[in-house]
């Protein structure tokens, strides 16, 4: 009987009978080395025979899990990876099929280590580049069960993280193999990305439950580089990093389904943290794809929570601080309308107080706090937008926010009622924020073509609304868009005793393009400024801003001639609060005398004349002395006092027009200019601005057009309308047409049957009449008009006629073309 047994052995092939001697008696003693080297030696000098080699040690595999004798079932994985390593044959496309049913066998095993034992074998193998590709291979398994491992519960917790990192290391194992090989599968597809990226996140955010993130993999111990959460960090970012254009989308949607789906939006630190590793992660030019990702996720979500929506702003205001200047993509204005629209939805919340005005039941309870936590969010993202844009389309954003703001006067579509006043208000109030953010920061060479007259008009049309919010955003954006050099910081209050060598103002020669920017909109910003200063409304903060904006002026923009105007327009302002045509109160009085005080007392410093510094230092001591409510150190306080008795104020408490004309005519500033006082043109404008309701608007503007009629002398008063009169209005409209229709038809038949004499006669006659009228509008240009005496006599007594040049001549309007 065993001498049958040794002749069936010895008929049995040769790689079977090497493969079984690789396998020692006892599985402690571990692979026998020396057959696994003759074992390998008959691999690559019969590469043929791989496949077979392959199937049988399959075939033992199977059989020893069956039998539970797993440390012959790591004898065979040890031999395979061994063979798999030394064998790079165009046959090992078989053997690999063979292996990777060996490494699934072991993954449906319900045991830990063979789990992981399979996990290492795969991992080996994703490390080893193919000669030749394979078409029909499949890793759809793998996917499903590393992550599968990802999300293991075990019970025990040493085991559970060892799983979790084998799964990882699975994963990161298919991305290797795969994403750089088109004929491999596509592990890009959807269906490989939603299972992917959820596992690692899913193991990213374990760290966040248990401790702070590390500074850098760099500076942490071996130690915590075994934490699941660090593996499945690297792997995202070795993931991202290789992403190609046409796959960030399925990368990123993953990520946005998981946030949502764990509502992770809210505490928003993972999520930022999620964002931070993709942008840092992927290529620099892909960046706008994640942008236009995110947005798209915030428009779908435009009926969630406040607070859900807020966190992925947040998380949009982080990504465009990351990535690199116009980036943003090449849809700018997109991104920045989608995020106004949000601005106006979030209003409309607020106001109305449910997502969805048609339906009143069910509706989720939206808390005004949460909307304005949001509404602050998008404007901050706005601004981190706008930060990473060149400025010419800075200007373009500035411009583009400025058309969406309801103004009265730009003939905006704006809301009727007192909702629909809220509304306006609030918008206006949520777009100049805006406008704001993007502002900060805001520097050009050229002003003329940074800041067209299509962007200028409306905001300072704005800077006259009755609300005073309203009118300080405009203020502080003027601030900001004429201050270059930073000037602002460095005034850190209003002052009467400005040292100006410790203030450090930088102060550059008045460029040419900034001139010819001055004399095309300085007197509209100068009208607008004086007219801002008569508010009844203003309060400390408005007079402050109104003397930063004169200091900046005069500091980034001043020449001879727009220092000149300053001075005026400064005067000007004084002696509208002595005469106090508008019944302002008499604090606002106080404010703007101690605001000409302290932009005088600058003024003088900058330009150092002698002469106008003491005349502004004489004052100042008078007010000191007799009126200290006329300086800003008493009314700009938290307690600020002021006299209710400002109709007489004395004359050595004003700074004179006439005066400070002398001194600075005496250093070279023109005289004529400077006795000038200054008188702004109110505008219809101006008056539009004020109104808050669209009928008060329509009323003025039809009182407007009513008072520059030239028909308004001669209107006879209106005759009461009834139905009687517009009866006989269409009556005779009817008869009239109907007498025209009648004389065209006699025309018409005259020239069609009457003989050519009788039409020649009628058309002589119209032209002999119409030479007579010529000619005597000739005769009156000819013959020039009598003197009021008659005739004009000469120095030596004789009369003469005096012939008038024709440029001096008065024509008919018949004769004016």
């Amino acid at each position: 009987m065993y001498g049958i047994c040794c002749c069936c052995g010895a008929l049995r092939p040769r790689y079977k009978r090497l493969v079984d001697n690789i396998f020692p008696e006892d599985s402690e003693d571990g692979l026998v080395k020396a057959n696994m080297e003759k074992l390998t030696f008959y691999a690559l000098s019969a590469p043929e025979k791989l496949d077979r080699i392959g199937s049988y040690l399959s075939e033992r595999l199977s059989r020893d899990v069956a039998r539970h004798r797993y440390g012959y079932v790591c004898i065979a994985m040890e031999a395979l990876d061994q063979l798999l390593m030394a064998c790079h044959c165009q046959s090992i496309n078989l053997f690999v099929e063979s292996f990777l049913k060996m490494v699934a066998k072991l993954l449906e095993s319900e045991k830990p280590n063979l789990q992981i034992l399979g996990t290492n074998s795969f991992v080996k193998f994703a490390n080893i580049e193919e000669d030749t590709p394979s078409y029909h291979r499949s890793y759809d398994f793998f996917v499903s069960r590393f992550s599968e491992m990802c999300h293991s519960s075990h019970d025990d917790g040493e085991i559970r993280t060892k799983i979790r990192m084998a799964g990882i290391k699975g994963l990161q194992g298919v991305v290797r193999k795969t994403v750089n090989d088109e004929l491999q599968a596509n592990i890009w597809e959807t269906q490989h990305m939603d299972k992917i990226v959820p596992s690692l996140l899913y193991n990213l955010q374990q760290v966040e439950e248990t401790e702070s993130r590390s500074p850098s993999p760099l500076q942490t111990s071996e130690k915590e580089k075994e934490i699941p959460a660090e593996l499945a960090e690297r792997c995202l970012r070795e993931l991202l990093g290789r992403a190609a254009y046409g796959n960030i989308k399925n990368a990123i949607k993953p990520v946005l389904m998981h946030l949502d789906n764990h509502s992770l939006w809210e505490p928003k630190l993972f999520a930022i943290r999620c964002f931070k590793i993709i942008m840092y992660s992927i290529q620099p030019q892909h960046s706008h794809l994640v942008i236009q990702q995110l947005l798209g996720h915030l428009d779908a979500n435009s009926k969630s929570a406040a607070t859900v929506r807020a966190g992925i702003v947040e998380v949009l205001s982080e990504a465009a601080v990351i990535a690199a200047s116009g980036s943003v993509g090449p849809t700018v204005l997109e991104v920045f309308n989608t995020l106004l629209r949000q601005l106006r939805l979030s209003i409309d919340y607020e106001l109305t107080g449910t997502y969805d005005s048609t339906v009143n039941i069910g509706t989720k309870i939206i808390k005004e706090h949460e909307e304005r936590m949001f509404q602050e969010a998008v404007i901050k993202t706005i601004g981190s937008f706008a930060s990473t844009l060149p400025i010419y389309q800075r200007s373009e954003v500035m411009l583009f926010i400025m058309g969406k703001v309801p103004l009265p006067s730009m003939h905006h579509a704006m809301d009727f009622g007192k909702a629909g006043e809220n509304r306006n208000r609030l918008t206006q109030i949520m777009l100049l924020k805006s406008l704001l953010q993007v502002s900060m920061g805001f520097q050009c060479n050229n002003m003329l073509t940074a800041l067209p007259s299509s962007f200028l008009d409306p905001l300072l049309s704005s800077a006259l609304m009755e609300d005073a919010e309203i009118r300080l955003f405009v203020l502080e954006i003027l601030i900001c868009l004429i201050d270059r050099h930073g000037n602002r910081h460095k005034i850190s209050s209003i002052s009467t005793e400005p040292d100006i060598s410790v203030l450090k103002l930088k102060v550059d020669k008045c460029s040419r393009q900034d001139t010819l920017f001055m004399k095309k909109h300085a007197q509209h910003l100068y009208r607008h400024i004086y007219l801002s200063c008569n508010e009844p409304t203003n309060v400390q903060t408005h007079y402050e801003a109104l003397y930063f904006l004169l200091v900046i002026i005069s500091i980034e923009l001043a020449t001879e001639d727009v220092v000149v105007d300053l001075i005026r327009l400064v005067l000007a302002v004084q002696e509208m609060a002595l005469n106090n045509e508008d019944n302002l109160p008499a604090y606002c009085r106080c404010a703007i005398q101690a605001l000409c005080a302290a932009y005088l007392s600058l003024i003088s410093n900058l330009t150092t004349v002698p002469a106008f510094c003491q005349h502004v230092h004489e004052v100042i001591e008078m007010r000191q002395k007799e009126a200290p409510y006329l300086l800003p150190e008493d009314i700009f306080t938290e307690k600020p006092q002021w006299s209710s008795s400002m109709d007489r104020v004395e004359t050595q408490l004003l700074f004179l027009q006439s005066k400070i004309s002398e001194v600075l005519g005496g250093s070279g500033y023109n005289t004529d200019r400077l006795s000038t006082p200054y008188v702004p043109q109110l505008t219809d404008e101006d008056r539009l601005s004020k109104r808050k309701s669209i009928g008060e608007t329509i009323s003025l503007q039809v009182e407007v057009e009513s008072r520059n009629s030239p028909e308004k002398e001669e209107k006879a008063p209106a005759e009461e309308i009834t139905f009687e009169t517009l009866k006989k209005a269409i009556v005779d409209s009817v008869a009239v047409e109907e007498q025209e229709r009648e004389r065209r038809r006699q025309v018409v038949e005259k020239f069609q049957k009457a003989p050519f004499e009788e039409i020649a006669a009628h058309c002589g006659a119209r032209a002999t009449l119409l030479q007579s009228k010529l000619n005597q509008i000739f005769e009156l240009t000819i013959r020039p008009p009598p003197s009021p005496s008659g005739t004009i006599t000469a120095a030596y007594g004789q009369s003469q006629n005096h012939s008038i040049p024709v440029y001096e001549m008065k024509f008919p309007d018949l004769c004016v073309y």
